[in-house]
């Protein structure tokens, strides 16, 4: 995965949260612990955790409160942090010390492009907008995810990711995205 991959993942999730007006915070989401308040926060605050695990600093830093201000300003300055950090001279070459154990760079942006654009889709399916997002980038998300994703990673707890959904027949990239990562579409 490029850093290419996430700015295109980025760039979605900046659509999809200009579209978000207040009205709509308190609608629920496919991630069934969230309300679009609550995803937003991690929308954001996930550019900065991202961040900071590439450049090796507190990634517990990351978390914030960012729905009830200018959370569109708030992810423009966080995701370009994130773009910067996986930018930056040998980024993707380097092993990163992370939570969850060591990865390379290369791996990590992966897994930040498709965070990201998954989120993305969650944030669009709550008030019903569109969520045939991003139809080149969502393929390429999901092939990747399809060699990435281990059955260990799943649990019916989402822990991770949940059991794999079947998409509806005739579904775009996104939708099988969201239903392989164990989203009901």
């Amino acid at each position: 995965m490029t850093t290419a991959a996430l700015a295109a993942a980025i760039r979605t999730s900046r659509t999809v949260l200009a579209e978000v007006d207040a009205s709509q915070m308190d609608l629920p989401t496919p991630c069934a612990q969230w309300k679009v308040r609550d995803l937003i926060n991690p929308i954001v605050g996930g550019q900065r955790w991202f961040a900071a695990g590439v450049t090796g600093t507190d990634m517990a830093a990351a978390a914030g409160e960012y729905a009830d201000g200018d959370f569109v300003a708030a992810f423009d300055e966080a995701s370009a942090e994130c773009l910067a950090a996986f930018s930056a001279e040998g980024a993707m070459a380097k092993m990163l010390a992370l939570p969850f154990g060591a990865m390379p760079g290369a791996a990590f942006v992966g897994l930040a492009a498709t965070d990201t654009f998954m989120h993305a889709w969650d944030l669009a399916k709550a008030p019903g907008q569109d969520t045939d997002l991003a139809t080149d980038l969502a393929a390429g998300l999901l092939a990747a995810a399809k060699v990435a994703i281990a059955p260990a990673f799943r649990s019916e707890e989402g822990t991770v990711f949940g059991p794999e959904q079947t998409a509806p027949a005739g579904a775009g990239n996104a939708d099988q995205l969201a239903a392989f990562l164990g989203r009901a579409v």
